[in-house]
């Protein structure tokens, strides 16, 4: 059974990493099917905002935190969603799992500082992937909701 994954990267933040968020995403996409793929979009609008539109994008996105099977985050570009999403993860006991560029960016402790997530810091993208192949393999053999 393919497991539902909810990726989380920066958009409103900056989408200086959308590229690859695009390639994770895409890695991911050969076993698993990712609920935000849209994430790794280079065009998505990252000034659409409004009330109207900011809570039909909360309720789509809390929607799809409840029935993913597992959170990856790459935290390297900072975003208050990506924590926002982190910790509504936390709360219904998602397991979490963030990367995040060791050279261009320093974690908040309120991550780095909570032992729920597990953390990967990495130096060149090649390391994500076998990271990200573990991953996607133990949470299989864990089971699933």
């Amino acid at each position: 059974m393919n497991k539902r994954v909810y990726f989380a990267g920066s958009i409103r933040g900056g989408r200086t990493d959308a590229g690859l968020y695009q390639r994770i995403i895409r890695y991911i996409q050969k076993t698993d099917i990712v609920l935000t793929e849209h994430v790794g979009q280079p065009e998505i609008n990252v000034l659409e905002q409004g009330v109207s539109m900011d809570t039909q994008i909360y309720e789509q996105d809390t929607a799809w935190l409840k029935i993913c099977d597992l959170l990856i985050a790459e935290c390297t570009t900072p975003s208050l969603g990506v924590g926002y999403e982190l910790a509504y993860a936390e709360k219904l006991q998602k397991p979490c799992y963030l990367f995040y560029d060791r050279a261009k960016t320093q974690l908040s402790a309120m991550l780095t500082g909570d032992p729920y997530f597990h953390i990967f810091p990495y130096e060149k993208e090649d390391d994500i992937y076998p990271l990200l192949e573990r991953i996607l393999t133990e949470v299989s053999e864990e089971g699933m909701d």
